[in-house]
């Protein structure tokens, strides 16, 4: 087969590093791409969101599958474009993609359908924004409706941290379009963690659990961010836990869509809550995890191209997927001045000295570009760092072991990814 892969991230490189190893495949492309991703995949100068260009050159090199892999091109209607030439495609059509595209129609769908989430209220008017988050009271959660690359949703703390965030998002529009509605949300106490499932509309196949660090600093402090950090497996997701999410949130999810008229194909990717009440949603996201699919693939013992096939085609019954015992982790190094303003254009060097000290650790690129023959920082989260053992500790200790021997002094990462699960 020969497969483009559509993104230039840790995610897509985590991906094209599976598809690459796969049989069925001959040719694989990545439209941008990054310089890590050029050992695995021929990059393609188009961007994610070029549907046209991305299109035009599915046709000129009669190509069999494309994988998107971010959620803006599939927002946009990738899917739908290819699929409508004749070109397969994984991932959700434009109107179920809907479901990470806008927070509030999922919030109203769980409303209509009975899916356990927070309570939640949508604003377009700051004035009356404010008067609900003064009468309930913080904590509470204000979140833009619609795509924010991770950055859209606050859990304000305190009542003025709420009140500045509904002014980012309707006074200042920090956010643009995508912060024209709010969702304020209860806030939820309980553990988080990230649950996937492959869809094929009907079917629904758990993959493994996952869970990650969105704020920025030691600790979950500072602002929210894409996510700064994950490991596989999630102790906190239990069997039973697996179970009831399957139960009450994802196979009820997909039963919506199917009869709203918007049968979900892809990867479902569930932000959890674990409440006292139950696991609750947070929010979905239509496509992989950034960084979680960074430490799912490295645990996947079956071949990753043939699922994604099954999942495309609507012949998920009756398939299986084989997962590896060991754990993975993931440790994201960022460009100082992330999520706000990270400063592009410093040198990385020491990635060949990390290779070297940790050859079993996976170095995914996920904001890098080629200057000459410096490879420099292009992006708020730049690199990551993937060690996996037959311990959680044993993966965590890898995964650092290499990131010490990187040079780059514009950059940092959290060193306390995945104390959830160790501290015990």
């Amino acid at each position: 087969m020969r497969v483009l892969v559509v993104g230039s991230g840790g995610r897509e490189h985590a991906l094209c590093w599976a598809i690459a190893a796969s049989p069925l495949c001959d040719a694989l492309y990545c439209a941008p791409g990054n310089p890590g991703i050029a050992a695995e995949a021929q990059c393609v100068p188009l961007a994610a969101t070029d549907l046209d260009g991305i299109l035009d050159f599915c046709r000129r090199e009669r190509l069999d599958f494309v994988v998107v892999g971010p959620e803006a091109p599939l927002v946009a209607g990738l899917v739908d474009r290819l699929e409508a030439h004749g070109i397969a495609a994984f991932g959700p059509s434009a109107a179920t993609a809907a479901l990470e595209g806008s927070k509030g129609f999922t919030k109203d769908l769980c409303a209509k359908y009975g899916i356990p989430t927070a309570a939640y209220r949508r604003f377009t008017d700051p004035g009356t924004a404010k008067a609900y988050v003064r009468a309930r009271g913080a904590p509470i959660v204000v979140k833009a409706d619609g795509l924010a690359a991770g950055k859209g949703v606050t859990v304000a703390m305190t009542l003025a941290e709420a009140e500045a965030a509904i002014e980012d998002a309707l006074i200042a529009n920090r956010f643009g379009a995508a912060g024209a509605e709010v969702v304020i949300e209860e806030f939820l106490e309980g553990e988080e963690a990230s649950f996937f499932a492959l869809t094929d509309g009907k079917t629904a196949l758990p993959l493994a659990s996952a869970q990650d660090h969105k704020r920025v600093g030691d600790g979950d402090t500072g602002p929210n961010t894409g996510g700064m950090g994950a490991y596989s497996p999630a102790p906190c997701v239990i069997p039973e836990i697996e179970a009831e999410v399957m139960a009450r949130i994802i196979r009820p999810t997909l039963a919506a869509m199917a009869k709203e008229g918007r049968p979900y194909k892809g990867v479902l990717y569930a932000g959890l809550m674990l409440t006292r009440e139950g696991p609750k949603l947070i929010e979905y996201n239509v496509r992989f995890g950034d960084p979680e699919c960074q430490v799912l693939l490295p645990r996947l013992k079956s071949d990753l191209l043939p699922a994604l096939l099954a999942a495309r085609d609507g012949v998920l019954d009756g398939f299986d997927l084989r997962w590896r015992d060991e754990a993975a982790l993931c440790v994201v190094m960022a460009a100082k001045g992330y999520p706000d303003n990270p400063v592009r254009g410093s040198e990385i060097k020491g990635l060949d000295a990390a290779q070297a000290a940790e050859p079993s650790v996976l170095i995914f690129h996920a904001g890098t570009k080629r200057e000459g023959g410096r490879l420099v920082a292009d992006g708020g989260r730049v690199l990551n760092f993937v060690g996996t053992g037959t311990t959680l500790d044993e993966a965590r200790a890898r995964a650092y072991a290499a990131i010490a021997q990187i040079d780059w002094p514009q950059g940092f990462y959290r060193r306390d990814i995945g104390w959830r699960a160790l501290k015990a």
